[in-house]
């Protein structure tokens, strides 16, 4: 492809992935109706148009084709109604439906990876071919194709007009230099569309003809209206849309005489408005609402008064502005706290200082919790997709089952959510594939409802998001379980000895799978290990529960942001460590006899009824310090998933929160991450803290990967 134009791309994945969203969501819903609804008909009909014409103007040939075939397929449906399909072809029609959705996803992603498009598509074209010709066999002649139809009636656009159309003519002038007028006037046509409003339209080849794009820009964009009704929808779409400078309602004799701008003869009423910006409402929507390009029309239908609402107050932003700013954010919170705290000005008495620095820091404050809400987006996208999985699942195993969605509306930060897409998708199929019984009659025999049940659902605690993965299948068999971790030698004690939530912990092994058989889903080595390495990429834990013929729950505990944490600042000899708050359970004193030693010269301390280890950071880095003698420093409680054990420090210096900093690459050479050590952040006084990562600073005292 030679674009030449990234942000003209950016748009056209954008809006594509989000029609294809939209469309999977009307497959889905449905489907569990076995019909469509004459809106759905109308919308798919709308998405297929807008696919084709996009891809034309990206000259992404195989998408044209197969949208433009299926945009012929529903106009059919949609002139005749589903009453045109024979009861017995429903479940082809939505097959063949989710396979062009799989189609289109697969071309994108070509697309996104900067891949040859496919080429040869016959046979997916055969297919829509034959089934158009099974819908038709026996009945009257179809009627005509989408693009003919559309054809046909923009052949009219500039045919001498009765003084009523003439009346009904808007003439626009897209923003001088935004490039691709021919793309931009296609998509404006598009957003009338979704609002209910169809026009004709000069030139009238905008989604096919690229070089009519010197022609809008010489002498406009021309659209016509049945009515002064239509008019007046169109003109609210109008000035919620970008990139126009000007629109004119023109009266005349004759449509195809387009003035030029320049020495444009004055038409017998002439109506010049110049898009002034709309001013913004009260209450600004969160970001994460975004659904709009800052060139592309909105992909949802609606009224035009919504349209031009939405147009108004939600913008798209590129993923990579929002990280500069947090990152300038970060320095501008910890340049604050450095002035404020600075040695030049300690002791001495400035009362304005101190009211100035106090109303800075309410700013920064502000600032910092601003800069992270629009980072944040709810997880509804990613938990709907889910609902494909389960579908395609439920088909090819022959396993009937629904999926429950809680809480899609909890809100993460984006770069958190994209990382959480797979294991949660991997957790689904793995209660579909091992879960969920393979025979019907097991269910009803144990009383359970024939139909199995996946429920995923997001709820916030504070600092950390919970989303749990639970199925009401057969559960896991531990002695299964048990086994196969003997074959694999993974046992380091007896078998006696392993209590159920350790033996399931051999469930996230390197490479451990319980399925006898590979299928399509499982048995080829990428099991929850994976899962449980991606999801403490972003800082979070993966934790699993079962009760044989119950079902299982598997549990993610994410972290809200990786970039701003509440920590708690303690000292260890001269160097400062910062812990995240949520790892903290709980800090205390204890004298020398409540410690217990172990064969190992191990130290563990008794906290409610349970044992726990203690690390003392100062023999694990290696650290000089005075404080070695167990009553005078103190005991910090931690865990992290499953582990829980206690940090011996030196003191504690307070509750901060802290911009997390990334270690500079050239540490890794130093197994810096499997010492414990997760990153960094610059404190008031300019010093460093170093950031523990809990769980790995405990497996670092036992696999001996400590630092010197």
């Amino acid at each position: 492809m030679d674009n030449g134009n990234d942000n003209i791309l950016e748009m056209y994945l954008y809006e594509t992935n989000t029609l294809l969203e939209q469309l999977d969501g009307i497959l889905l819903n449905s489907e569990q109706a076995n019909t469509f609804t004459q809106d759905d008909v109308n919308e798919i009909f709308r998405i297929m148009h807008t696919l084709k014409g996009s891809s034309a103007m990206m000259e992404f040939q195989a998408l044209t084709t197969i949208a433009h075939r299926i945009e012929d397929l529903f106009f059919i449906i949609r002139e005749n109604s589903m009453d045109a399909i024979p009861q017995n072809l429903h479940h082809e029609l939505f097959n063949l439906m989710f396979l062009s959705t799989d189609f289109f996803r697969s071309e994108v992603k070509k697309i996104e990876n900067n891949e040859p498009l496919s080429e040869d598509i016959d046979t997916f074209l055969s297919d829509i071919n034959s089934f158009m010709q099974k819908i038709n066999e026996g009945g009257e002649t179809p009627a005509p194709a989408a693009s003919q139809a559309a054809a046909q009636a923009a052949s009219t656009a500039c045919a001498p007009a009765s003084p009523a159309r003439v009346k009904n003519t808007l003439h626009v002038f897209f923003d001088e230099g935004c490039g691709m007028e021919n793309l931009r006037a296609f998509m404006l046509v598009t957003a009338l569309a979704e609002a209910g409003i169809e026009p004709t339209y000069e030139p009238n080849d905008v989604d096919s003809n690229p070089d009519s794009a010197s022609i809008i820009i010489d002498k406009g964009f021309l659209l016509h209206f049945a009515n002064e009704e239509a008019l007046q929808l169109a003109i609210q779409v109008i000035k919620g849309s970008s990139n126009i400078q000007t629109y004119e309602i023109l009266e005349g004799p004759d449509c195809a005489s387009t003035p030029e701008p320049e020495k444009a003869p004055q038409p017998a009423t002439l109506d010049t408005v110049k898009k002034e910006p709309e001013p913004e409402p009260a209450a600004t929507p969160h970001p994460a609402e975004a659904s709009n390009h800052p060139s592309a029309p909105t992909a949802a239908g609606g009224s035009a008064g919504r349209a031009a609402s939405s147009k108004q107050s939600l913008i798209s932003v590129n993923l990579s502005k929002l990280d500069s700013l947090m990152a300038i954010v970060g320095e501008i919170v910890i340049t604050e706290s450095m002035v404020t705290s600075s040695p030049d000005i300690r002791g001495l008495k400035l009362d304005n200082f101190t009211k100035s620095a106090r109303q800075l820091r309410k700013l920064t404050d502000e600032l910092q919790d601003i800069s992270m809400s629009i980072r944040m987006v709810p997880v509804s996208g990613t938990f709907q997709k889910m609902k494909r999985i389960v579908r395609d699942m439920s088909q090819k195993l022959g396993k009937k089952a629904r999926l429950v969605i809680v809480g899609e509306d909890t809100e993460v930060d984006k770069s958190i959510v994209d990382s959480i897409g797979d294991p949660i998708m991997h957790i689904v199929r793995n209660s579909m594939d091992h879960g969920i019984e393979e025979n019907v009659e097991d269910r009803i025999a144990a009383g359970k409802d024939p139909q199995g049940t996946i429920t995923l659902s997001a709820a916030h605690t504070g600092s950390e998001v919970i989303i749990t993965i639970r199925d009401d299948g057969q559960g896991v068999n531990p002695e299964g379980v048990l086994a196969k971790a003997r074959r694999n030698g993974l046992l380091t004690k007896p078998e006696s000895e392993y209590t159920h939530k350790e033996i399931l912990a051999f469930l996230m092994a390197p490479g451990f799978s319980t399925n006898q058989e590979v299928t399509e889903y499982s048995g080829r080595g990428v099991g929850m290990d994976v899962v449980k390495a991606n999801v403490e990429s972003v800082g979070g834990t993966v934790s699993i529960s079962s009760e044989i013929g119950k079902g299982m729950c598997v549990t993610l505990k994410i972290p809200l942001t990786l970039a701003i944490v509440d920590g708690m600042e303690l000292s260890v000899g001269n160097s400062i460590f910062t812990i995240p708050i949520h790892n903290i359970r709980q800090s205390f004193k204890v004298s020398e006899s409540e410690v217990i030693h172990d064969a190992n010269h191990g130290e563990m301390i008794n906290r409610m009824g349970s044992f726990y280890p203690i690390v003392r950071i100062h023999d694990l880095y290696q650290i000089d310090t005075k404080v070695t003698n167990i009553e005078d420093g103190i005991l910090v409680w931690v865990d992290s998933g499953e582990l829980s054990y206690c940090l011996f420090v030196d003191e504690l210096l307070g509750e901060q929160q802290v911009v997390v900093k990334p270690l500079p690459s050239y540490l890794n050479n130093f197994n810096i991450k499997n010492s414990g050590i997760t990153g960094c952040t610059i404190m008031g006084d300019g010093n460093i803290s170093i950031i523990l990562d809990v769980g790995n600073l405990y497996m670092a005292t036992q696999n001996g990967n400590m630092l010197h």
